[in-house]
């Protein structure tokens, strides 16, 4: 665990696709943006704010890359909202 707070927690991913690859989980439960409502939308705009916070303290000063899956066809394995946040090398397009 890298950050936690009421509203979300961000950890190491377990398989890292990057040099730093952390997952930020929201902590109320929605499966895709779509199905967010007035608060959901509320928890994701807090996490994209925290998240350079969260990005600078784990060392990714140069950039990193946020990515949401969506869906099946985007490779969605774990069905509850979270960013994940890639960095640390610079990443292929």
């Amino acid at each position: 665990k890298v950050f936690e707070d009421d509203k979300m927690l961000v950890f190491k991913d377990i398989e890292p696709k990057a040099k730093v690859h952390l997952l930020a989980v929201a902590k109320d439960h929605f499966k895709l943006l779509e199905e967010a409502d007035e608060k959901g939308r509320g928890l994701v705009s807090y996490m994209l704010f925290k998240i350079p916070q969260i990005a600078k303290e784990n060392g990714l000063e140069n950039g990193y890359r946020l990515v949401i899956n969506q869906g099946d066809d985007a490779g969605q394995t774990v069905f509850h909202l979270h960013i994940h946040i890639l960095g640390g090398e610079t990443l292929p397009w």
